[in-house]
């Protein structure tokens, strides 16, 4: 199968300057006047039509550089890059938006730049403003819209080019809950058309559930590359590694734009309770002695599909211990006839968990369960305890025997 991406022994080197003048000095007596940054260094990798790549990454990795030279938009220093086939690129969504002209003149000075005419994008034009849900402001200047507007107007313009190479830049972690979630539906189905996707996240769950292969970029380099799982739990055990530190403290995760909160289910809280009675964020249990129940406080909005719920016990060093998910067990939140609150239960009957510290995290994803809309991490804490001197994390049901040995 011949790639429609090809990359060669690429690397970038950004050169800076303390001010204009020190470029100037330069560029007259040919002395140094620069500091060099390497962001890039012998990345080289091919991409087939139909594969989903994804980068992951700590910030200043040199993700996004990589995404500009794959969307044409930066040159590298050093080696060559290939791109067989039409590009959509959707890096900093509503950069080349024209403040001063309205938001239906930027569609088509938007399109242009991305390569349609003036009758394909007027053929286009009322599925894009819908997809955006700004019909009541598309003639209005783009200066009055908010962030989250801008974001609607560049995605749904970016993907109405039917690309064959999409290029996405966590641009679904943008905007309200509500639209993530429809932009997130484009993208699997650009994935089932057989779309090539690079799709460069800090999710590593949805890393997971939409890439085939995935890149994790260090220092400018590839450190490893391969099945995402594979990649994926290697870079976790990275970060938990150089963060330990803040593993036990607890925090939760609220959507960035606080004014459309409304738009999407929320997690209201999480407790755990046993033996009938609720103790909170804290609990501790013996070993098999007990059932554990997390409850999950749940808003419902009518406007999005029922959500599902994931649940996860992780260790003190940052291991999830086993998880739990809503949608993969048959169970589902039935359809509200309003918006509303529910609470969702959780039993772990007679949790087997040995001696030992763990943390529950919940996340609330989507009816797919990829897209997430809100998470609670190290939302309460369970302290286990045993008789007996077992060691490890479980203990497992088992049974001895024996017999006499035949001569």
């Amino acid at each position: 199968m011949t790639p429609v991406i090809t990359l060669e022994n690429v690397g970038k080197t950004y050169r800076h300057y303390p001010n204009g003048a020190a470029r100037l000095t330069e560029l007259i007596t040919g002395r140094k006047k620069h500091h060099a940054f390497v962001s890039l260094t012998d990345i080289s990798f091919e991409l087939n039509k139909g594969e989903v790549l994804g980068v992951i990454g700590r910030n200043g990795a040199g993700k996004s550089t990589l995404l500009k030279i794959l969307a044409g938009t930066l040159m590298p220093s050093t080696g060559t890059v290939m791109v067989d086939g039409r590009v959509a690129a959707l890096l900093e969504l509503g950069s080349g938006f024209h403040p001063d002209l309205s938001g239906r003149e930027n569609i088509f000075l938007y399109g242009a730049v991305l390569g349609l005419s003036r009758a394909d994008i007027s053929n286009r034009f009322a599925d894009i403003v819908a997809f955006a849900g700004l019909e009541d402001f598309i003639d209005r200047p783009v200066k009055t819209y908010s962030s989250g507007m801008q974001v609607r107007l560049a995605f749904s313009v970016a993907t109405s080019v039917d690309p064959d190479i999409l290029i996405i830049d966590e641009a679904l972690s943008v905007g309200d809950g509500a639209f993530a979630h429809k932009s997130f539906e484009r993208i699997i189905e650009f994935k089932e058309q057989g779309k090539t996707i690079v799709f460069c996240s800090h999710s590593l769950f949805q890393v997971e559930a939409i890439c085939t292969r995935v890149i994790w970029i260090n220092n400018g380099q590839i450190t490893q590359e391969g099945n995402p799982k594979t990649v994926c739990a290697a870079y976790n055990n990275n970060l938990i590694g150089s963060n330990s530190d803040s593993i036990s403290k607890p925090y939760a995760f609220i959507p960035a734009d606080t004014s459309d909160l409304a738009l999407v289910h929320r997690i209201l809280d999480v407790t755990l309770s046993s033996d009938g009675l609720v103790f909170g964020k804290k609990l501790n249990l013996e070993c098999e002695s007990s059932d554990l129940i997390v409850l999950i406080d749940i808003a419902i909005v009518t406007n999005l599909a029922p959500p599902s719920v994931i649940v996860a016990l992780v260790g003190h060093d940052g291991e999830a211990v086993c998880s739990a998910i809503s949608q993969q067990d048959g169970f589902y939140l039935s359809e509200p006839s309003g918006n509303h609150s529910i609470r969702t239960q959780l039993t772990f009957p007679a949790l087997p968990l040995l001696r030992g510290r763990y943390t529950i995290d919940v996340y609330l994803m989507c009816d797919r369960g990829i897209h997430c809309y809100e998470q609670a991490l190290h939302a309460a804490e369970l302290i286990m305890d045993h008789e007996g001197l077992e060691q490890g994390i479980v203990r497992l049901p088992h049974s001895w025997h024996s017999s006499p040995l035949t001569p």
